[in-house]
């Protein structure tokens, strides 16, 4: 795909961002694509706004929101203080699936990581998302690590 462009996310791009969380069987199950946007995604977007080391990005195609994610960037100790960078919230609006969009997307999200110095690139996808796990797979990504999640 051509002529997108990717941009930190602002608040007005919240009702497209979460149509696009909310666009699949599991989204559909957890999030709130009703308007006035839930005053949780409110405070959430406020938080990764504020945080250096977060990025909440949108692609753009002609004024249009097309895809998003959200780059985490992580410092620690271990790895001789390797800092890692995280890719979460992928999402493609469903008119542009199987476009080429999602390879471009990564490949950017990679090269921010890069030029944040993070020598490692981490995801987590759910079980229930076999072509996900198939995706990730062709990007050079490896199940590596098993995940594990204590809902509070």
């Amino acid at each position: 795909m051509t002529d997108i462009l990717f941009r930190h996310a602002k608040e007005a791009d919240l009702p497209a961002i979460i149509a696009m969380l909310a666009d699949d069987a599991l989204g559909a199950k957890r999030e709130d694509n009703s308007l006035p946007v839930n005053a949780k995604y409110l405070a959430a977007f406020e938080a990764i706004d504020r945080d250096p080391n977060q990025y909440l990005a949108v692609v753009e195609q002609t004024s249009e929101i097309i895809g998003c994610l959200q780059l985490t960037f992580i410092p620690g100790l271990s790895r001789l203080g390797m800092w890692r960078g995280q890719i979460e919230s992928v999402r493609i609006a469903s008119s542009h699936r199987g476009s080429g969009l999602g390879s471009q997307m990564f490949e950017w999200a990679i090269e921010q990581c890069r030029g944040r110095g993070c020598e490692l690139v981490q995801l987590s996808t759910d079980k229930s998302r076999p072509e996900a796990l198939n995706f990730y797979g062709k990007l050079g990504f490896k199940a590596s690590h098993e995940g594990m999640k204590l809902s509070l």
